[in-house]
């Protein structure tokens, strides 16, 4: 079974998501997350991108990027936002770039991720097919 894991490119905690919130209204061209900008809106979590989470048919984590570094730190030497992926036991590796990331809104956002989850179930289910 395949895993996502997305990065978002802000630490955790309430201090810090308040000043999230503040900067993306203030100065929206400014704020460092994409990830959080497309998939957040001012009252939360966007609903399209919620319902399209839970109807991925793989587990999916977030992070921020202070629990990356603390979780796996292997990880924390890629730019963020990313997103990655492993197979069940294997290592993490990059699935979407923070270039990716940084130039797609929400509804490009889900193809990219779709198309990816897609490409990746067809393959498992053809090697699985073959042996």
């Amino acid at each position: 079974m395949t895993e996502l894991l997305f990065v978002y490119n802000a630490n955790s905690g309430l201090l810090n998501a308040t000043v999230d919130f503040f900067h993306k209204i203030i100065s929206p061209s400014t704020y460092a997350c994409s990830l959080c900008a497309v998939t957040y809106g001012n009252q939360g979590i966007r609903p399209d991108w919620r319902e399209f989470v839970a109807d991925l048919p793989v587990k999916t984590t977030f992070l921020h990027r202070d629990e990356l570094r603390k979780l796996h730190p292997e990880l924390a030497h890629y730019p963020l936002p990313a997103a990655f992926r492993r197979d069940a036991a294997g290592p993490w590796r990059l699935f979407l770039t923070n270039f990716e990331l940084d130039h797609s809104d929400l509804p490009a956002l889900m193809r990219l991720v779709r198309n990816q989850v897609e490409a990746d179930v067809n393959q498992a289910a053809s090697q699985r097919s073959v042996s």
